[in-house]
């Protein structure tokens, strides 16, 4: 029965022993094994075995791609702080696992010390828009340098990118400011020409009514002086010479005007001749015009009586039916 109990803490030992004998590495890892404290070997993915108290496992290194975002606030080259966020994606090289444990402390704070050095090298070459513009071409610096220097270390910088640019409070204001006013003064100038169109498009139109409008007056002018032909010729047909024709006519319209005139209500016509002796002469001349049209009236009508009596002077008689 003694020999039962010493045998349950070698039972247990051998079970502690074999335990640390096989272990497991997940895939996307790398593990580095030590020998009485001296690099050994590497192992990846699967099941291994390791000599228990004589080998361990130092560390297990992540293969997977990696994203570090570094904050870094500088000066542009116009004088305007400025701050990026630059993300850094890398990764451990499967042939330096070794150098990636064994040469770098802290692998991000070297990785970040690097970022800063070629932001702040770079960005300061730039004015405020430039930054924003080629943003590109910082990232590419960034990575260039960054794999240059980490490739020692047994680390791959996979894509650098900048994923923020944050100006100042103030600066942001006064970028929208000038953003605002641009836009306004793109807006005024299509009001401006929407302007422009409408006053051109109005005088054209008040252009074509003008024209429009003489050739109507010119028009409403032939056809009054047609009439006045006509009337005169119609006059001179009945024994009225042309000049007591156009006395006539003129009297005529002089009467016609004073009849619209009374149509109106509440209407006052002041006639306002520029010399005293020619309005007189034109009066004179309008009243001796009317009393002439009047007797020119009179003797057509006796004339048309005589004419009348003639005709029946000359009638044949006619034949009486006696019964």
């Amino acid at each position: 029965m003694g020999w039962f109990i010493f045998l349950i803490p070698g039972f247990i030992f051998g079970i502690i022993l074999l335990f640390s004998t096989f272990f497991i590495v997940k895939q996307q890892t790398a593990a580095i094994i030590e020998t009485f404290g001296k690099f050994s070997s590497i192992r990846n993915a699967g099941l291994h075995l390791k000599i228990p108290l004589v080998q361990r496992i130092v560390a297990r290194m992540n293969l997977k791609i990696q994203q570090l975002d570094v904050l870094v606030e500088t000066k542009t080259k116009d004088d305007v702080f400025v701050k990026l966020k630059i993300s850094v994606q890398f990764q451990v090289r499967k042939d330096k696992v070794s150098d990636a444990l064994y040469k770098l402390q802290n692998p991000h704070d070297q990785i970040t010390s690097y970022v800063f050095d070629v932001v702040r090298a770079e960005v300061p070459k730039m004015k405020l828009d430039e930054v924003f513009i080629r943003k590109d071409n910082i990232a590419i610096a960034v990575k260039g340098e960054l794999n240059e220097a980490m490739i020692n270390y047994g680390y791959d910088i996979i894509k650098t990118l900048v994923t923020d640019i944050d100006p100042d409070i103030q600066v942001k204001e006064a970028m929208n400011r000038i953003n605002a006013a641009e836009r306004e003064k793109v807006a005024a100038g299509y009001e401006a020409e929407a302007e422009r169109i409408k006053i051109v498009a109005k005088a054209r139109a008040e252009a074509e009514s003008k024209r429009l409008q003489g050739q109507g007056i010119a028009d409403q002018r032939r056809e009054i002086a047609r009439g006045l032909e006509e009337s005169v010729d119609v006059l001179n047909n009945v024994g009225i010479n042309s000049q007591e024709a156009s006395a006539l006519i003129v009297v005529t319209q002089h009467y016609d005007t004073l009849q619209s005139l009374g149509e109106k209500t509440n209407s006052n016509l002041i006639l306002l001749p520029n010399a005293p002796q020619a309005g007189s002469d034109m009066l004179n001349n309008m009243i001796a015009s009317f009393v002439a049209s009047n007797q020119i009236g009179e003797q057509m009508k006796k004339d048309n009586e005589a004419k009348g009596l003639t005709n029946k002077k000359k009638r044949p008689p006619s034949d009486d039916v006696k019964f």
